[in-house]
């Protein structure tokens, strides 16, 4: 199970913070995050083994993130992290949803959970062979693999939805990832008087944490890396754990020094 945790719209001096932890097979072999290409820039990890990125975020000040979903396409020719690389080179998340839409249309993807975000506007497209696509409110959202809690105006509204008993055999999973997404979003309640720094360290405390189960150890299967982003009026900032949270500190990309 993927975590994605988006704080939009909540702090002033930040308009867009996400945490989010990275499950997947362990020998699957990945790239750390790295600052590629121009007009605009990307600043993103890199899926070594089918290409693209899970996470990232280009000098344009949009953020993109993907959750896999559970749904298999047979059809399906075309990597989800090819999709969020091509979101990551427009220039805003208006754009980025006629993209994801011409994308679907034209290409065969597994299930996926896709959310975008800039200092105007944020989305959360679900895919699982039709495309929903959710405006987000001011607030704090956490999207797992399942569907997402959804946060704004004081309210929680939930985005979960049972896989096809035809194509996923995963129903039993619904509830529980369903419960830790509440648990986080629950958990990460901005404090009175928090800031956009103090929020992130809490959250990477909080993805770091069994209690909430979406710091996950499994046989060859688990959390891979963690990540810890800020987007605002003076770019962005990314800071990486290379492991899972519980056990790998997170450092600030392109320096030395430890971000804890």
């Amino acid at each position: 199970m993927c975590t994605l945790t988006l704080a939009w719209g909540t702090f002033p001096d930040a308009p867009v913070l996400v945490a989010a932890n990275r499950d997947e097979r362990r020998d699957r072999p990945a790239e750390p995050p790295a600052r590629t290409g121009a007009d605009p820039a990307v600043t993103a990890p890199r899926d070594a083994e089918a290409g693209g990125t899970w996470i990232g975020y280009n000098d344009a000040g949009l953020f993109v993130g993907v959750t896999n979903r559970p749904m298999t396409d047979p059809a399906a020719e075309r990597s989800r992290g090819l999709l969020v690389d091509e979101v990551l080179r427009e220039p805003d998340a208006r754009s980025a949803v006629t993209l994801v839409e011409r994308a679907v249309e034209e290409h065969g993807y597994d299930g996926f959970n896709l959310v975008v975000a800039d200092r105007t506007a944020a989305f959360l497209f679900e895919w699982d062979g039709r495309l929903r696509t959710h405006r987000l409110d001011p607030g704090v959202h956490v999207v797992v693999n399942s569907g997402a809690a959804l946060g704004g105006g004081g309210a929680v509204i939930d985005a979960f939805r049972a896989p096809d008993p035809d194509t996923v055999d995963d129903s039993d999973r619904t509830a529980e990832q369903a419960a830790a997404a509440r648990a986080v979003r629950a958990a990460l309640t901005p404090e009175p008087g928090e800031t956009a720094d103090s929020w992130l360290d809490r959250a990477g405390t909080v993805l770091g944490d069994h209690e909430f189960g979406v710091c996950v150890h499994g046989d060859g299967y688990g959390t891979r890396s963690s990540s810890l982003l800020r987007l605002d009026a003076d770019g962005g900032t990314y800071r990486f754990a290379d492991g899972p949270p519980c056990e790998t500190p997170y450092r600030r990309v392109g320096a030395n020094e430890s971000q804890v």
